[in-house]
């Protein structure tokens, strides 16, 4: 760290002024320095300036390795800026930060939050449906957005989805002379860069999604090939998911099990052999917000799995055989949980077999619903589920 190369600066709306004395001295030595050309307009370095490749490039920066060169950023550049993806290409000699607050942290000094009890989403390269997920009655959410169009744009998400009573706070080029914070009934005009806070006080208990596994069958499009809710709790308990963990969903169907477990912050490998079940899956992902972190492959299982990222947990949700186990069971890295389910005799009798060789636990679900009868009512069996869980 005695003499790095690259000085990664945070810098506000507020330019020169606002820059430490160690980041001044650092860009004065630069001999070039990259940035958009906001930054390089507020910076004032003339010809030293190098404005970002569209699209957006680390090349050109990396290619100076050896000069004086600045990278300017927004703010903090290790908090959703670009401080992480350069420096995963450095070694730790190679750079240093002098961060600037946080667009968030002036949202919040601004709204009076408590920034660690505000959820902070980059939506400026982002689905709206990316606040499905998180928000409900009471949230608070700080989120960057594209420019000024996109505060209608978010707006009409939000009306479309249930969220239409979060209030919103509109705030332009916070730290700058041309700061503005306005109600979103207020705004117009709207200024960037821009950054909205939400607030969810007002909404009803109802909104959001519920944090339980087990979600209504109804918030999910599917033709009926769907692991039902009873059951995909059970399933959901079962496979046990973590935050960043991988899930393979052998069989995929809807992709329920992984939107689910990807709600819960774990990435899945949807694997489904019709490809006509493949936009259910591609819709269930994007409207839960989660499409970021579901890859589809449309293949049968036993061709697909020996090429695919080592998974945490597995789920055949029907329709496996004695030969897809037995890869399976080959393949999978110890310590990975497997769970199966079966609904006919056959994957009964495989899933037996599964459990009297490789042990774990054998389940069998009995569920059944009140539903009308004449006058009266009665029970309405589903078809039992077997449960084959194990940890290899």
């Amino acid at each position: 760290m005695s003499d790095p190369w690259l000085s990664i600066i945070g810098l506000g709306e507020d330019g020169l002024a606002g820059l430490s004395d160690a980041s001044k001295s650092a860009l004065a030595d630069a001999e070039v320095v990259f940035g958009g050309s906001r930054h390089l307009a507020l910076t004032k370095v003339g010809a030293r300036g190098r404005e970002w490749p569209i699209p957006f490039d680390l090349a050109p920066l990396l290619a100076l390795r050896g000069k004086k060169v600045v990278m300017l950023a927004s703010g903090d550049p290790f908090w959703f800026g670009a401080g992480g993806s350069v420096s995963s290409h450095l070694t730790p000699d190679e750079w240093r930060s002098f961060p600037s607050p946080s667009i968030f942290s002036l949202v919040a000094a601004r709204m009076g939050w408590k920034l660690e009890e505000a959820l902070c989403l980059g939506l400026h390269a982002a689905p709206y449906a990316r606040l499905a997920p998180i928000l409900s009655r009471g949230v608070r959410a700080i989120c960057t957005l594209r420019d000024g169009t996109a505060v209608q744009e978010l707006a009409d998400w939000m009306a479309s989805n249930g969220f239409g009573e979060t209030e919103i706070t509109v705030c332009e080029a916070l730290g700058g002379p041309r700061e503005k914070v306005r109600r979103w009934s207020e705004t117009e005009n709207i200024a960037a860069p821009v950054a909205v806070a939400l607030d969810g006080a007002a909404l009803p208990k109802a909104a959001g999604i519920p944090r339980a596994s087990g979600l209504s069958d109804d918030l999910f499009f599917s033709d009926g090939q769907i692991t039902k809710r009873p059951i995909r709790a059970l399933t959901l308990s079962a496979l046990a998911p973590r935050s960043g963990e991988v899930l393979w969903d052998i069989g995929a169907g809807s992709g329920s099990v992984s939107v689910e477990w990807c709600v819960s912050g774990g990435r899945a490998i949807c694997v489904e052999a019709r490809s006509d079940r493949i936009p259910n899956i591609r819709a269930n992902a994007e409207k839960f917000g989660v499409s970021h972190r579901v890859a589809i492959v449309h293949s049968r299982a036993k061709e697909a799995v020996s090429g695919l990222e080592r998974p945490d947990a597995v789920f055949v949700g029907g329709g496996g055989d004695a030969e897809l186990y037995s890869v399976l069971w080959n393949l999978l890295p110890e310590g990975t949980r497997l769970v199966a389910n079966g609904v006919t005799l056959e994957t009964e009798a495989v899933l037996a077999a599964c459990h009297a060789r490789h042990g774990g636990a054998l389940m069998r679900f009995d569920v059944a619903e009140a539903t009308s009868l004449g006058g009266f009512r009665g029970w309405s069996a589903s078809r039992p589920v077997v449960q084959w869980s194990v940890v290899k």
